[in-house]
C-alpha cells in the first residue's frame, strides 16, 4: 500500500461526555492520506463514539478534530460527502428493495444523475461480491450480506475519508478477507481510514498503525508489530510424539520432567497435541530442553494465543 504524508484526519484531546459518562478522555490521533488505523478495544470502550465523533455526527465535549482540513464538529455538507460511514448496526435500509435499489436511492440522494447511480450501484455491489443478490429484497439478506451492502454505500461518492465499525463483524473468512482487500486498495490510492475491531488478528498485514482504547483513553498507539512486542508468550501449543504413551499418560510422566518450570495438560480432542505453560522466567526453551532428553519427539510449537491478542490483554486487563 501507498500514501501520503498529510494528515487527513487530526484529532488532539478529544473527550466526549453523555452527562456523568466519560466516554472519551484525551484522545488524540492523526491519520494520514492513503493510510489504514485500527481502532482496538473491548466493548464500551469509545471506539464507536470516536467514530461518530470525526464524522460529525458527534460534537466533541473538548478537544480539536481537523478532517481533510475542516472543523468535523461543523458537519457542513462538503465535508459528509467526502467521509464514508460504515455503522456496527446498520437499520436504515429500505428491506423491501433490493440492494441494487437501495444503492441507487443512496446515489440519487447523494447528488449523483440517476445513470451514474446505476452504473456505481452495479459497481460497488461486484466490488462487495452481492451482484448475485442485488435484485433480492433487503429484508431477505443475511446479517453479513447487510454489512456488505454497507460497505458498499459508504463507497458511493468515492470519499477519501473511510470511517469503519466492526465491518467484518458475522462475516465468514473469505467474505471478510474481500472486504480488507478492498478497503487496501482504497488506501492505496489515498483513502484515509479508521478501522474499527475486536478481531484482534485481522489488523496484521492490513492496518498500518495502532490506537488501544479502554475506558475512554488510549492505552496503546503504535505499530501492530510494536503492540506485539508488548507481549511475551506464556503458553504454547505443542505437538508430541512418543512410542508407547499419549494423552494423560504422558502428561503425567512429562509433568514429572517439567519440575517447577511448566504445567502441561492434553488439548482436547487431540491425544498428541499438548497445552504447555511456562512457569516464573522459564522460557520454552527450558521446558523443551528435558522434554526432548526424556526421548519425546517435539513435532511442533506454536503460541496458544496470538501476539496481538495477548497485548491486547496485557493493555486492558491490567487497568
Amino acid at each position: 500500500m501507498t500514501g501520503g504524508s498529510a494528515a487527513a484526519i487530526e484529532a488532539r484531546g478529544v473527550g466526549r461526555r453523555f452527562r456523568e459518562k466519560v466516554a472519551l478522555d484525551e484522545v488524540s490521533l492523526s491519520v494520514p492520506a492513503g493510510r489504514i488505523h485500527a481502532l482496538l478495544g473491548p466493548n464500551g470502550a469509545g471506539k464507536s463514539t470516536l467514530l461518530r465523533v470525526l464524522g460529525g455526527a458527534v460534537a466533541p465535549t473538548a478537544g480539536t478534530i481537523s478532517v481533510l482540513g475542516l472543523d468535523s464538529s461543523q458537519s457542513s455538507r462538503e465535508l459528509r460527502q467526502r467521509i464514508g460511514f460504515v455503522s456496527s448496526g446498520d437499520r436504515s435500509f429500505y428491506l423491501r428493495i433490493s440492494g441494487f435499489e437501495n444503492i441507487l436511492f443512496f446515489g440519487r440522494l447523494y447528488g449523483l444523475r440517476r445513470r451514474a447511480a446505476a452504473s456505481r450501484a452495479r459497481e460497488l455491489l461486484e466490488q462487495v461480491d452481492l451482484v448475485d443478490a442485488m435484485h433480492v429484497p433487503v429484508g431477505e439478506y443475511s446479517h453479513g450480506m447487510q454489512k456488505r451492502l454497507s460497505v458498499a454505500r459508504a463507497l458511493v461518492l468515492d470519499p477519501p475519508i473511510l470511517l469503519v465499525d466492526e465491518a467484518t463483524h458475522d462475516l465468514d473468512p473469505a467474505a471478510a478477507r474481500r472486504i480488507r482487500a478492498l478497503v487496501s486498495r482504497l488506501a492505496g490510492h489515498g483513502t484515509a481510514v479508521v478501522w474499527a475491531t475486536q478481531r484482534l488478528d485481522e489488523i496484521r498485514d492490513f492496518a498500518h498503525r495502532v490506537t488501544l482504547l479502554h475506558h475512554g483513553r488510549v492505552q496503546f498507539e503504535g505499530t501492530v508489530g510494536e503492540l506485539v512486542a508488548l507481549s511475551e508468550a506464556r503458553t504454547y501449543l505443542l505437538h508430541l510424539r512418543n512410542g508407547q504413551q499419549h494423552g494423560v499418560e504422558l502428561v503425567e510422566r512429562l509433568q514429572g520432567v517439567l519440575g517447577g518450570q511448566a504445567t502441561i495438560e492434553t488439548s482436547v480432542g487431540h491425544d498428541h497435541h499438548f497445552v504447555l505453560s511456562l512457569k516464573g522466567a522459564a522460557t520454552l526453551g527450558d521446558a523443551l530442553g528435558p522434554v526432548l532428553a526424556s526421548g519425546v519427539e517435539v513435532i511442533g510449537s506454536s503460541e496458544a494465543r496470538s501476539g496481538i491478542e495477548a497485548g491486547f490483554l496485557r493493555l486492558t486487563e491490567s487497568v
